[in-house]
C-alpha cells in the first residue's frame, strides 16, 4: 500500500525544486461564520495583490435581506462558492446559478455600486470566499467589468478549479490582470497534490473551506496559511476527511496601498479620484430609484 508520505516523497524527488514552507497561519477574525482573514491594513500589505479575504457562511435569505448596496474603487473582487449555490439575474448577464467552480468577477476601476445582485439559490446555507484584488495603475481606474461563469465554463487543471490566472496549460475565462493566479481545489482522503506556481510568484496562501491537509502544510478547517517569499512547489495531501480550500499565487504588486473605506489605489491622486466617481455615483443611483428585479436581486449599478 502507498502512504500519502510516500507519495509526498516521491512528488518532491520527481519535482527537483525547492518546497515552500508556512511561515505564518491565522483564523483571522469574526463570529458565527464569517471571518476576515486579510485585510488591506495588516496581511494585505504583505499579500499584494491579495489585499482582502472573508471566508463566509450561512443562510444566503439573510445575507440578502441584511445586505446593502455599498460602493468600491481601484480593486477587483472575486467571489466563489465551496457549498451551496446562489442566482444571479443582470440585464447584461443573464441569470443563472453560481456552485462549486463558478466565479463571480468584478472589476470595480474607477467606480461603481454593487452588493445585492446575487439571491438565493437552490440551497438554504452557503459557504464562500470573497477576495479582493489590488489593480496596476492602468486598470485602477478603468471601466467597471463584471462576469458571471457558471462552473460548468470554468476550467480544471487536476483538482484545481482555475478561478483567475493560468495553471498547468489551463486558462480561467476570468477577465482578471495577469501575475495573477486563483485556485479552488479539492482533494480527496489521503490525496496528495503539489502546486508549482508560474515563475515570479512569490507571494503565496490557502485558505481551507473544510477538511484538513497533512503533511508539510498541515492545515486545519478555517486556517489560512502564508508560505515563504520563494516561487518553489508548494505539497499538499488531503487529512482522513479529505480538503477543500483556495490558494492563491501571484507576482507582488509593486505600489504602495492607499485605502479608503471601500477603495484600494496605488496613488493618493488615484484614490481622490475614484471616492470622486463614486460620489458622483451615489447621486446617480438615488435618482434611479428602486432597481430590484423580480427575482431579488439589485444589478451592479456603474452609472
Amino acid at each position: 500500500m502507498i502512504t500519502t508520505d510516500s507519495r509526498l516523497r516521491e512528488t518532491r524527488a520527481v519535482a527537483g525544486t525547492a518546497l515552500r514552507k508556512v511561515v505564518m497561519r491565522t483564523r483571522g477574525r469574526g463570529h458565527g461564520e464569517i471571518f476576515r482573514l486579510i485585510s488591506p491594513g495588516d496581511l494585505g500589505e504583505h499579500l499584494k495583490p491579495f489585499v482582502f479575504l472573508d471566508s463566509f457562511g450561512g443562510v444566503m435569505s439573510e445575507f440578502a435581506e441584511r445586505g446593502g448596496m455599498h460602493p468600491h474603487s481601484g480593486i477587483g473582487t472575486v467571489t466563489v462558492f465551496t457549498r451551496g449555490d446562489v442566482h444571479f439575474d443582470d440585464p447584461d448577464a443573464g441569470s443563472g446559478y453560481l456552485d462549486y467552480g463558478g466565479v463571480e468577477w468584478m472589476r470595480a476601476g474607477g467606480g461603481v455600486w454593487h452588493g445585492k445582485e446575487l439571491s438565493s439559490g437552490r440551497s438554504q446555507r452557503i459557504h464562500g470566499f470573497q477576495l479582493w484584488l489590488s489593480l496596476p495603475p492602468e486598470l485602477e481606474l478603468a471601466e467597471v467589468d463584471s462576469q458571471y461563469v457558471e462552473a460548468k465554463d470554468m476550467h480544471r487543471a487536476g483538482p484545481a478549479h482555475v478561478i483567475v490566472g493560468r495553471y498547468d496549460g489551463v486558462q480561467s475565462p476570468v477577465r482578471a490582470p495577469a501575475g495573477v493566479n486563483y485556485l479552488l481545489v479539492t482533494l480527496a482522503p489521503d490525496e496528495s497534490w503539489t502546486y508549482r506556481p508560474p515563475l515570479g510568484h512569490t507571494v503565496g496562501w490557502l485558505a481551507m473551506s473544510a477538511g484538513s491537509l497533512v503533511g508539510p502544510s498541515a492545515a486545519a478547517n478555517g486556517e489560512l496559511l502564508i508560505f515563504d517569499s520563494t516561487d518553489g512547489a508548494i505539497e499538499l495531501a488531503g487529512g482522513v476527511e479529505g480538503a477543500t480550500f483556495v490558494l492563491g499565487s501571484a507576482i507582488p504588486h509593486p505600489h504602495d496601498l492607499h485605502l479608503g473605506y471601500y477603495s484600494v489605489h496605488t496613488t493618493t491622486e488615484a484614490l481622490r479620484t475614484g471616492e470622486r466617481n463614486i460620489e458622483t455615483l451615489r447621486l446617480a443611483l438615488e435618482r434611479e430609484g428602486d432597481r430590484t428585479r423580480a427575482s431579488g436581486s439589485t444589478p451592479v449599478f456603474r452609472g
